[in-house]
C-alpha cells in the first residue's frame, strides 16, 4: 500500500532543511477527519527559518505539490499545514491489499530478526493468582503480534523452579507431607505446608537452617531431594496447563531455573576474570554503585546461588542459542531495579553486543480491586482459575437474561467471559496499576472486551442475510466516499502501523484502543448507512466493507488472545 505519511514527508522535504526522517517524526493525525488525514507543524521550522509558523505553512502550502494526485487538498490552518488523502485513491489501496491478504491482512513477510519473549514464569507449588495473568496475557499478546509481522519470535516460560524456599517445602513435606492430600489437590495442599514451614522458620533458626541445608543438596544432585522437588514440579505444571488451555496460550520454550543450576560456575568464572567479581561479607558481588544500582549478588555467603545469577546464566544460555535480536522480560516494575542490575552485568558475559543492546524489561502495574491492593493475609488474592470460571459464570447468568436461546450458550460464555479478562489486562497502559472490577470488565458497552465482540457479531449478523459474502469485483469504490465510510477506510489502513506501534513501545493498549476506534467508526457507519438496499453496488460495497471490518476485528482480537463468539 502507498504510505502517505511517508509521501507527505519526502514532498516537504523538497522545501525544507529536513530530512525525510525527522519529518516524519513530526508528522501528526489530526483529532477529527474534518481536519485533514494528516498534518505537518510548523512550529518545528520557526527557529531555523526566522519565520512565523503560520507564515511557514502559507509558504509551504503553495510549494509542496502532488503529480499523482495521492493527496487531494492541502489546507493552513494556523502553524499547521493539513493534508487530505485522495478518498477513492485510498479505499482502492485498502480493499485491494485486504483482497489479497485477507485472514493476513497487516501482516509482514519474514524477518531475519530473532525476539525471545518470557512471560508468565510462575513459581511451581505456588497458586496462580491474578498478578501471574498480567504477565502471560501481556507477554502473549507481544508474542503473537511479533510472529504475525514476520519475526522469529520464541515464546519463553522461566519457571520459578529453584531456591531456598523448595529446601524449605523438601522439609516440611519430610516433616508433614502424610497429613495433606498433594496428589488430589496439589498447590494449595503445598501451599499450607509452605506457609506452616516458613512460620516455623520464624520460630526455629536451626529448621531454617535445615532448609537452607536441603537446597544446598538439591543443587548437588541429592537423590532424595531431586526426586520429591521433581514432583513438586510435574504436578505444579499439570495444574498451571489448565488455566494455559482456558486463555489459549503457548510457549517454544519451558525452562525453569533449575536448567541453568549447571551453568552458573561458568558465569562466576567469566566475571571473576572479567575483574568485576568482589568478595562482601562473605558473598561474591558485582559493585554497581557507580551505576547507581547497589550491588549485585553472584553466590551468597553460604555458597548458594541467587536467582540473579540463574537470570545471568539464562542470559548467556539464550544469547549462545538463538543470537537474539531483543529479549523481552514481561515482568511487573517491582522488579525494576533486578533487571537494571542483571543488564548492566551482563555486559561482562561475552555475548554479542546486539544481544546486550536487545534486553528489554518490559514493565507492568499492579493488579488491585477496588477496595485496595490484594492480600494473601487478608484472603483478597483472587486465583486465576476462580477468576476465569467466575467470569464465565457471570456471562452466562447475562446470556440467560438477554438471549435465553442461545445456541453453544456454554462456549460462547467462555470465549465472552475470558476475552473480556484478557482485554481488561492489556486496554490501558501497561505501567499503570489497575483496577479489576467485574462490572467494568464484563460490561457490553464502552472499551471492552465484550463490546469488540458485539461489534463482530453485528458485522457476521449483516453479512448472514446476503447469499454469499459481496467480493471484491462487486465493489463500487464511489459507494464509499461518504465521511462515516471514510472513517472505517482509514481506520483499516492504519491496522499494520498500529502494530509495529505496539511492537515498537511493547504497548498492547495500542491494539486495544485500535480495535475500540474502529468498533465504534463501523458502529456509526452502521447508523449512517443501511447495508441490506436494493441498490446492488451499494448494497455489495457496504456488505464487502462489513466483511474486512470483521476480518481486522477478529485478527486485532487473536492477536491479543481473544476468541470471537458466534452469538451474543
Amino acid at each position: 500500500m502507498i504510505n502517505f505519511k511517508e509521501l507527505i514527508a519526502k514532498e516537504i522535504s523538497k522545501n525544507v532543511d529536513l530530512d525525510e526522517k525527522n519529518i516524519m517524526e513530526f508528522i501528526e493525525i489530526p483529532p477529527s477527519k474534518e481536519m485533514g488525514d494528516y498534518a505537518f507543524p510548523c512550529f518545528k521550522l520557526a527557529k531555523t527559518l526566522r519565520k512565523s509558523p503560520a507564515q511557514i505553512a502559507k509558504e509551504l502550502g503553495e510549494k509542496v505539490k502532488f503529480e499523482n494526485n495521492e493527496i487531494s487538498d492541502i489546507k493552513v490552518e494556523g502553524g499547521y499545514l493539513n493534508f487530505f488523502v485522495n478518498r477513492e485513491l485510498l479505499t482502492k489501496e485498502v480493499l485491494t491489499d485486504f483482497n489479497n491478504s485477507n485472514e493476513l491482512y497487516g501482516s509482514e513477510s519474514k524477518k531475519d530478526k530473532t525476539i525471545l519473549v518470557e512471560y508468565s514464569s510462575p513459581n511451581i507449588a505456588k497458586n496462580f493468582h491474578i498478578g501471574h495473568l498480567r504477565t502471560t496475557i501481556i507477554g502473549a499478546a507481544l508474542y503473537n503480534i511479533y510472529k504475525f509481522l514476520g519475526y522469529n519470535a520464541i515464546g519463553i516460560n522461566h519457571l520459578g523452579d529453584y531456591g531456598t524456599q523448595f529446601g524449605k517445602l523438601i522439609e516440611g513435606y519430610k516433616r508433614w507431607g502424610r497429613e495433606y492430600n498433594v496428589e488430589e489437590n496439589p498447590i494449595p495442599e503445598l501451599t499450607k505446608i509452605y506457609v506452616r514451614i516458613s512460620d516455623l522458620c520464624k520460630e526455629d533458626e536451626e529448621v531454617l537452617e535445615a532448609c537452607r541445608e536441603n537446597f544446598k543438596k538439591l543443587e548437588e544432585g541429592d537423590e532424595y531431594c531431586v526426586k520429591l522437588w521433581t514432583w513438586f514440579r510435574d504436578v505444579s505444571l499439570k495444574e498451571f496447563q489448565k488455566i494455559y488451555d482456558l486463555l489459549g496460550v503457548k510457549f517454544d520454550s519451558i525452562k525453569g531455573e533449575s536448567f541453568y543450576s549447571d551453568k552458573m560456575d561458568e558465569i562466576e568464572n567469566i566475571l571473576d576474570k572479567s575483574g568485576v567479581l568482589t568478595d562482601s561479607q562473605g558473598a561474591r558481588v558485582v559493585n554497581l554503585e557507580d551505576k547507581g544500582l547497589g550491588v549485585c549478588i553472584i553466590r551468597k555467603s553460604d555458597g548458594s546461588t541467587i536467582y540473579a545469577t540463574r537470570d545471568l546464566a539464562a542470559i548467556k544460555y539464550r544469547a549462545d542459542t538463538y543470537n537474539f535480536d531483543k529479549c523481552l522480560y514481561v515482568v511487573a516494575y517491582e522488579q525494576s531495579l533486578h533487571f537494571k542490575q542483571i543488564f548492566e552485568v551482563a555486559k561482562y558475559l561475552g555475548i554479542p553486543e546486539k544481544c546486550v543492546k536487545g534486553l528489554k524489561h518490559v514493565q507492568y502495574g499492579m493488579t488491585r480491586l477496588p477496595s485496595g491492593k490484594m492480600s494473601t493475609r487478608n484472603g483478597t488474592v483472587i486465583e486465576v482459575k476462580d477468576l476465569l470460571h467466575e467470569a464465565i459464570t457471570r456471562i452466562e447468568k447475562i446470556i440467560d437474561e438477554k438471549n435465553p436461546d442461545m445456541k453453544d450458550k456454554k462456549e460462547n460464555a467462555k470465549k465472552i467471559g475470558i476475552g473480556a479478562v484478557i482485554f481488561n489486562n492489556l486496554c490501558n497502559t501497561l505501567i499503570k496499576d489497575q483496577i479489576f472490577d467485574w462490572d467494568t470488565v464484563l460490561s457490553f458497552q464502552g472499551e471492552t472486551g465484550p463490546y469488540i465482540q458485539y461489534v463482530y457479531v453485528r458485522c457476521k449478523s449483516v453479512l448472514n442475510k446476503f447469499e454469499k459474502i459481496p467480493q471484491f469485483s462487486d465493489i463500487d469504490f464511489n459507494c464509499l466516499m461518504d465521511d462515516s465510510s471514510q472513517k472505517v477506510i482509514s481506520n483499516l489502513y492504519n491496522f499494520n502501523s498500529v502494530l509495529n506501534n505496539v511492537i515498537e513501545k511493547n504497548e498492547t493498549s495500542y491494539l486495544t484502543h485500535y480495535l475500540i476506534e474502529l468498533g465504534q467508526n463501523y458502529t456509526e457507519f452502521y447508523n449512517n448507512n443501511k447495508v441490506l438496499v436494493d441498490d446492488e453496488n451499494l448494497k455489495n460495497s457496504r456488505g464487502y466493507l462489513s466483511y474486512a471490518v470483521q476480518t481486522v476485528i477478529k485478527i486485532g482480537a487473536k492477536l491479543l488472545g481473544i476468541d470471537m463468539p458466534t452469538e451474543m
